[in-house]
């Protein structure tokens, strides 16, 4: 059965806002915009009784009705894939993804994703993402190795899903680029949103875009290319790649945004992991040692 409604009444202070920004801001529950959204566009959510869309301001006086559904039974199958898991509890674990493994199912690869093998491992993840995103709480792209965290309970999740939010946790990443970066540390702070030429691509874009940041160090200059990490202020889609190829340093093996080599993929791994545990309020921090393929091409470079 679905649980108690909560009800909501607008009052002067929020008169003008957008109805999900509205609820993000007073859900008693730290639950994501985009949960809120999906609630509202499955009609979960009623304005004076009806109906309406995300971007509807409210007014004062105005009475909401919030139901959220039980979790729907995923119809992902659990798949006997090998995980390389770093730390696990009852609350959470973090996984450390070999490139190549997409992180959920989406169309036509719904088969051998970390979802899959993540539910071949336990049967208990949250499901506040969603019946194909059971316990993940961000991603890296398929061809970007390195650690994760997935969360088992709902508590967990959004307790790890405000910590995103805010920026706090550490994520920092390896990464080799093409050319020789003159600066010995920088930090890169552009909007990126949807390329206007590729939809398939996302951009360095001043019109429809979202704030990021990225803060660099070179560890290592080569010949032609330099070792870096990178440190991420924002999580935007396709971030590192983004930045690095726009100030003219593309990551190697990255032919979508640019680089002509035969390297499989971008030369980038999610190498530290930290955050403060949900449940125990401890920080936790992990490190992945750089995978085999990434060592040979520094072996190589050198």
């Amino acid at each position: 059965m679905e649980k108690e409604p909560l009800r909501f009444e607008v009052d002067q202070k929020d008169a003008g806002k957008r109805l999900d920004k509205f609820l993000v801001e007073n859900m008693p529950k730290e639950l994501s915009r985009s949960f809120i959204q999906k609630l509202i566009s499955g009609e979960h959510v009623l304005l004076n009784g009806g109906p309406v869309k995300s971007h509807h301001n409210v007014n004062r006086g105005d009475s909401i009705l919030v139901t959220i559904p039980d979790a729907v039974q995923s119809s992902i199958e659990p798949e006997n894939v090998p995980l390389d898991i770093v730390y696990e509890d009852e609350h959470l674990l973090v996984v450390n993804k070999p490139a190549g493994m997409v992180v959920h199912p989406v169309p036509g690869n719904y088969n051998r994703t970390l979802v899959n093998a993540l539910l071949g491992h336990c049967k208990n993840l949250s499901g506040i993402s969603g019946v194909l995103k059971p316990g993940i709480v961000h991603r890296i792209d398929k061809d970007t190795s390195g650690l994760l965290v997935v969360a088992k309970t709902d508590e967990a999740h959004k307790g790890l899903a405000k910590q995103f939010k805010s920026k706090t946790i550490n994520r920092v990443y390896m990464a080799l680029v093409k050319g020789v970066v003159e600066l010995d540390n920088g930090v890169i702070e552009l909007p990126i949103g949807r390329s206007s030429r590729d939809r398939k691509k996302m951009a360095v874009n001043f019109v429809q875009s979202k704030d990021a940041i990225t803060r660099y160090k070179v560890l290592q200059r080569f010949k032609d290319s330099t070792m870096l990490e990178v440190t991420l202020g924002t999580g935007r889609t396709h971030q590192i790649r983004v930045h690095m190829s726009y100030i003219g340093h593309v990551l190697l093996g990255d032919a979508k945004y640019g680089a002509k080599d035969n390297l499989p993929r971008p030369a980038l791994h999610a190498k530290t992991l930290g955050f403060i545990h949900p449940a125990t309020k401890k920080y936790m921090e992990f490190t992945s040692e750089l995978p085999q393929d990434l060592k040979e091409l520094i072996s190589k470079i050198r």
